[in-house]
């Protein structure tokens, strides 16, 4: 899809989550769309921060940090939302403002070491394997607790909330009870101490049923974007 068809695009999308969102009985104001453009040309997120979005979401660390340099003169705020190796955890500390995909104590210490002092805290989100697939990274929603307190210690993390990514369902009310399930356990922490203010969950084809349980960022790529190239 070419940038001159990306602001409809972005306006229909900002409808669809203006309309859950109000549905929820919440403000659209309190969900932050995440514009996801891994394998998407820099002058597609160019086009697309034209249209006012300011979040970006990327999986890939080199093609991320391309386009962070290429986009450097646009106040925009850049996520990692891939799998975080341990390897890569000092560019991801240095470039990025969110990390969405932190499951093992391990990364976040490392991402906390390597977080320079004069940046702002990195914001964290815990990613939570709510169905225990093998296929996908995350901690399992027993071990939730201990791991969230431990990375709520550390210095120069800020733990924000939980992320998933959960199986996909063809059917909007079990698209629900999935994202219901990550709601209860961020309000189990809260009643244990550790209180959270973000749910990361809702992509191109369920983001309307995250939002109706909760979700205050929703990573969308295709909706928005279209097919990814190649």
């Amino acid at each position: 899809m070419g940038p001159q068809n990306l602001p409809l695009r972005v306006q229909e999308v900002r409808a669809r989550v203006a309309a859950a969102a109000q549905a929820s009985g919440r403000s659209a104001q309190s969900v932050t769309i995440l514009a996801v453009g891994k394998a998407q040309p820099p002058e597609l997120l160019t086009a697309a921060a034209r249209c006012g979005l300011t979040d970006f979401g990327e999986s890939y660390l080199q093609e991320a940090l391309e386009k962070i340099t290429a986009l450097q003169d646009q106040a925009l705020t850049w996520h990692f939302i891939g799998r975080v190796q341990s390897n890569k955890t000092a560019p991801i500390a240095a470039s990025f403002a969110w990390v969405h995909g932190v499951n093992r104590l391990k990364v976040a210490e490392r991402l906390a070491a390597a977080r320079a002092p004069q940046l702002p805290p990195l914001n964290v989100c815990l990613q939570v394997n709510l169905a225990g697939e093998a296929s996908k990274a995350g901690v399992a929603p027993g071990e939730l607790a201990p791991l969230a307190a431990a990375v709520a210690q550390l210095p120069r993390l800020k733990l924000r909330g939980l992320m998933c990514i959960p199986p996909e369902e063809a059917d909007a009310a079990r698209s629900r009870a999935w994202f219901a399930r990550l709601r209860l356990l961020k309000e189990e922490l809260g009643r244990a101490g550790t209180a959270l203010d973000t749910l990361s969950m809702g992509m191109s084809g369920d983001f309307e049923a995250a939002i109706m349980e909760g979700a205050t960022i929703v990573r969308l790529g295709t909706v928005l974007f279209g097919a990814r190239p190649g």
